[in-house]
């Protein structure tokens, strides 16, 4: 094979894996780095923070191939997804799951130099990575499977960082199960005509005509555990300040996606990084002003 085949092919893995479209592996890390800041209380170390970001960018981008892989039969039906490269017949199933092998080997060694109670933290966190695009045929609100699976960073990195998972572990991993349903359903809405010609469940189909609803429904869910994670972190203001931003936000999420427009559903569903930087930014906040505060104190004292 010569060079520009190579590279051809590549470029076509690349695509496959979603490198173009960054929006999914930030979905996935916000979350993780909750977690992280949050077990750390502040920055964690350097090799652990590294191990997970890298770690996020590979599980997603395993997650990516195995969906498609999945969903090889009906991506052509759909006009956001016909022109992946399944749709298009640029790539082999063969191909697709020695990628998925290869990645899920890549992000293995990520583990490494973390300990035993994170390698076992992540066997049920690959299991539903790889199982979540085989639930849109039979289960009837795949996101909340899709939000097991994207909030499982945050255990493993307690595991990780204190070799334990406190409730505060749990708390956090149920706010981003429902921000994660509430997002996903969002991104269902823009696919929901698609969706109910070629027979797949979606939470957008579900929910029906209170789909919008069910989207702020689960943003104001996340947002009360947010808070109540901040109780368990005993938090400062630093942290309670975002939350005027955050309702904001979800609001006017509501009112775009009650239009039910494709592009605008689809466009409302990216947005979502902001508000999972909203939240990282409060956590970080919070413990920076503490360890100033700290220092502070014993510079005065």
């Amino acid at each position: 094979m010569d060079k520009e085949k190579i590279k051809k092919k590549l470029g076509i893995y690349a695509r496959l894996m979603r490198t173009d479209k960054p929006i999914g592996t930030m979905l996935l890390l916000w979350p993780t780095l909750w977690g992280l800041w949050a077990a750390a209380g502040g920055l964690p170390p350097p090799v652990i923070l590294l191990c997970f970001v890298l770690g996020t960018f590979l599980m997603r981008s395993a997650g990516c191939v195995a969906n498609d892989f999945a969903d090889r039969n009906f991506d052509g039906k759909v006009a956001r997804t016909k022109n992946r490269p399944f749709a298009r017949g640029e790539v082999s199933a063969k191909e697709a799951l020695l990628l998925t092998l290869v990645l899920c080997l890549a992000a293995a060694l990520c583990l490494l130099p973390l300990n035993r109670a994170t390698w076992l933290a992540a066997l049920p966190a690959l299991f539903l990575a790889l199982t979540y695009p085989f639930t849109k045929r039979f289960f009837p609100i795949p996101q909340l499977y899709l939000g097991l699976a994207f909030s499982f960073g945050i255990p493993m990195a307690f595991t990780a960082v204190g070799g334990r998972i406190p409730p505060l572990a749990w708390i956090l991993f149920a706010a981003n199960i429902f921000w994660t349903l509430a997002y996903d359903t969002a991104y269902a809405m823009a696919d929901k005509a698609d969706d109910l010609k070629i027979g797949i469940k979606t939470s957008a189909i579900t929910f029906g005509r209170y789909d919008a609803q069910a989207v702020f429904a689960c943003h104001l869910a996340s947002t009360a555990l947010m808070a109540w994670a901040g109780w368990e972190m005993r938090a400062g203001w630093p942290f309670w300040l975002a939350f005027p931003f955050v309702l904001h936000f979800q609001y006017k999420q509501y009112l775009a996606v009650r239009t039910r427009d494709r592009d605008t559903c689809f466009r409302e569903f990216l947005a979502n990084n902001r508000l999972g930087g909203f939240w990282f930014a409060a956590i970080a906040a919070h413990f920076f002003c503490l360890h100033l505060n700290e220092i502070l104190a014993n510079y005065t004292g």
